[in-house]
């Protein structure tokens, strides 16, 4: 919301400075953005008198003016084709700084004549688009004096940010009610004028909505005018309209839009000459059609409110206009429409086609429904003064929607609430200047006024009070004292989360935090889509689905990463995926990715691409941190289908127990979601790893061999279709009280090695438990190992 302090003292009667105001909007809730004041950079330029102008004696297009600066006459090379002799115009001096030409001016000759300075144009000075010509003055300018001071300029922008409960100060009126509430000044009543009326409107308003949509648009409101002039605005209207941003355009468009900023009521007039029939509030049907103001053409999906004539919709209500019934310069006769619009139905119309106006930004938030009234006789008096013509009666549809509410308040619960004692005296004076009825009473009732809809509750009463009390009078309190030893608040999951982000931190992982959500077409990749996790008010268009997988969150931020520069990216994040719309179907998930190589280039190291064994190293960390059983971990080669079959697998606990995922992603996935490979990935399901044993239960002894270790290397030949982890399982289970640990260090086809075959080359450490090993007993579990390698997967020991 940006106004401009001028603006805002046309409601507030105060002595406070621009430093104090910006504090007490803070103060209050109304977080100051931006502060722009036109005299940082146009203070320096000044009104000066044309005295001659002449043609340059080297150059066609300039002329040579002979300047009056108020003090001084000095010379000025200028190339404007309006500049002339009498004219009043403004004069940058050498050493000012030209905001749109982004200069600083310096003594110079232009062709031979020395020039003094600049006379600058609109553009220029960034007071808007013309270029063609320096700016014209009034001969009531008075030479030499501060240009933006004469203009009117020297008022600040201020810009605050408002938060979505509080639609009451999206006009300038309802910040001056708040800062006056503050104890910054005295507010001023506003004053609806009298309209003098000419007779009924050939066009009225209706409203034609089925019961169970009737609060679409419940209220609809006009008044016709006729013989109205269509020109520029008045210079201040305009100037108030550039300074908060907006583009002047016609009187009667710039009526609207000040109101809308200055009162926070939206508005909205029809050229009455293209209208066909009265202006109706209905509910659009599928598929019927409009261009708007904005010079797109939007097809009805069926169901949103729209304002229609006889030949069709005129405008989504409370989002945007038609452009066939919008005024010009032309116009002659006018419609005005104010109308209160559902607050829900008029957000959902505008994200279905992604329209963001002034005017959606306020009715979704709900306008004052009480303000129709004063509203229009605002309006209407606006557009005689500036337009002329005559206005019709008012007319009317509908009525005002029921808005009275009233809350209960106990004035302690300011102080177990809030954690500040404020007397009821205090607290009902709060509230009376924000527009609050009170009632004495035990409780006090509190009637809530018309613009402030956020307001339901007794909490809602002590935060109002507290923050125009002030947040900085709240005492600090030590907080108490928890014995952490006693017990902690972390479930198991919340433990085995913590414990997961510390290991693959360690693992050279980066956290991501993304949206639980995402787009129904990449989250198909991963899962069949189920309209119970469609998200029925999306945050954005591309935001509509619960995600089934993280994975695709994290890709697309590792290619937004890969896009500015970065070259290998490892993102994790634990979080939650859904499956269905039920308890169990949420899961929390460790997911991880790497992408592109697997360590940064180096002169002395082969560098290999991201494989599916760096996917399979970081799940069994992940599980490792979190107590799970990795050597008796199964590894299967089933893997979802949007892994890369043969380069992926699932870690099991049993056959059908599956706790994690690992693999290269599947081309045709990274293609969907337009991510550059090669990409590997891990999903570890955090909840099907088995709780730890109850605590107290007895551990068995730790036994730690004081004996030398033996190790002897095996090479076994089987059949291509055996998986290695197969033979290492069968080998580790030959003597489990002595072979420690199995590890393959070579795998070979071949010259030596029988078609349909393969040399797998095992390492196997030996430990003695009693005693040294012997020869012979060394080869008694050789043979061992042996015979169930055999036995399991038909391995033969290589000669």
């Amino acid at each position: 919301m940006k106004f401009t302090l001028g603006w805002l003292k046309d409601y507030l009667e105060t002595e406070a400075s621009l430093d104090t105001i910006l504090d007490t909007l803070n103060a209050i809730g109304l977080e100051v953005e931006d502060v722009v004041n036109p005299a940082d950079k146009l203070g320096a330029f000044t009104i000066a008198e044309v005295v001659d102008a002449v043609k340059h004696p080297d150059a066609d297009k300039l002329k040579v003016c002979t300047v009056n600066t108020g003090s001084e006459t000095i010379t000025v090379v200028c190339g404007a084709p309006n500049a002339r002799k009498g004219m009043r115009a403004v004069l940058g001096r050498p050493g000012d700084y030209v905001p749109g030409l982004d200069v600083t001016l310096a003594l110079r000759k232009v062709r031979g004549v020395e020039s003094n300075g600049m006379m600058c144009s609109a553009a220029e000075l960034e007071l808007g688009e013309d270029h063609d010509g320096i700016l014209d003055l009034d001969e009531s300018a008075p030479v030499g004096e501060s240009y933006i001071d004469w203009a009117g300029l020297n008022d600040p922008m201020i810009e605050i940010a408002i938060t979505p409960n509080r639609q009451d100060c999206l006009g300038v009126y309802g910040i001056a009610r708040d800062l006056a509430a503050a104890g910054l000044g005295k507010l001023k009543a506003i004053k609806a004028p009298e309209i003098t009326n000419d007779g009924a409107s050939d066009i009225v308003a209706e409203i034609n909505l089925p019961d169970d949509a009737s609060n679409a648009c419940s209220h609809f409101i006009g008044r016709k005018f006729t013989g109205v002039t269509n020109g520029e605005s008045p210079d201040w209207l305009k100037a108030r309209l550039k300074a908060v941003g907006q583009k002047p355009i016609s009187a009667l468009v710039d009526v609207t839009n000040y109101i809308s900023i200055d009162l926070g009521r939206p508005l909205h007039v029809y050229d009455a000459q293209k209208l066909q029939g009265n202006l109706q509030a209905r509910l659009a049907g599928e598929g019927e059609k409009f261009t708007a103001l904005d010079d797109n053409e939007y097809t009805c999906k069926g169901g949103e409110t729209i304002i229609a004539d006889n030949t069709g919709p005129q405008g989504f209500g409370g989002v945007i206009g038609g452009l066939d019934s919008g005024c010009t310069e032309t116009t002659t006769d006018v419609i005005l429409e104010v109308a209160y619009f559902d607050p829900v139905r008029t957000a959902m119309t505008g994200r279905q086609h992604n329209i963001i106006t002034d005017a959606r930004y306020r009715f979704e938030r709900g306008v004052d429904p009480d303000f129709l009234y004063d509203g229009l006789a605002i309006a209407s008096q606006m557009i005689l003064d500036h337009c002329g013509g005559t206005a019709s009666d008012m007319f009317e549809a509908g009525a005002t929607p029921t808005w009275e509410k009233s809350v209960s308040f106990r004035p302690e619960r300011t102080k177990t609430l809030g954690g500040l004692d404020i007397d009821a005296a205090t607290s009902a004076s709060i509230l009376e200047k924000l527009g609050f009825g009170v009632t004495d009473g035990s409780p006090m009732t509190i009637t809530v006024p018309s613009w402030r809809r956020d307001v339901d509750g007794e909490a809602d009463i002590v935060e109002e009070i507290l923050r125009i009390h002030g947040y900085d009078n709240i005492p600090s309190v030590q907080l108490p004292v928890i014995n952490h030893k006693a017990g902690t608040t972390l479930n198991l999951e919340q433990k085995r989360a913590r414990a997961i982000k510390r290991r693959l931190a360690s693992e050279g992982l980066s956290e991501a935090v993304t949206w639980s959500f995402m787009r129904q077409s990449d989250a198909a990749l991963f899962a069949d889509n189920s309209e119970k996790l469609v998200v029925d008010n999306p945050i954005s268009t591309e935001l509509d689905y619960m995600r089934p997988s993280i994975l695709a969150n994290l890709l697309q931020a590792a290619q937004r990463n890969h896009d500015r520069g970065s070259e290998n990216i490892q993102l994790f994040e634990v979080g939650p995926v859904y499956l269905d719309d039920t308890e169990k179907g949420q899961l929390l998930v460790a997911t991880g990715i790497r992408t592109g190589k697997s360590a940064q280039r180096h002169w002395d190291t082969n560098i290999e691409p991201v494989s599916v064994f760096d996917a399979k190293a970081d799940a069994v960390a992940a599980l490792e941190a979190i107590g799970a059983p990795v050597g008796n971990l199964q590894i299967f080669a089933e893997a979802p289908a949007y892994f890369h079959p043969g380069r992926s697998g699932t870690l099991r606990l049993g056959p059908k127990n599956i706790l994690a995922n690992f693999g290269e992603l599947h081309p045709s996935v990274l293609k969907g979601l337009d991510v550059d490979g090669p990409a590997v990935g891990f999903e570890v399901f955090i909840g099907k790893v088995p709780a730890p044993k109850k605590s107290g239960a007895a551990k068995g002894a730790l036994h730690v061999s004081n004996l030398q270790s033996a190790t002897r290397d095996f090479a076994f030949l089987v059949d291509k279709s055996v998986a290695a982890g197969t033979l290492l399982k069968a080998i580790k289970g030959a003597d489990k009280n002595t072979i420690t640990n199995v590890s393959i260090f070579d795998v070979y086809e071949g010259k030596g090695v029988p078609e349909g075959q393969k040399s797998l080359a095992l390492s196997v450490t030996l430990e003695p438990s009693g005693e040294t090993f012997t020869d012979q007993a060394i080869e008694n579990i050789a043979n061992k190992i042996c015979a169930a390698a055999e036995k399991s997967t038909g391995a033969v020991l290589r000669s």
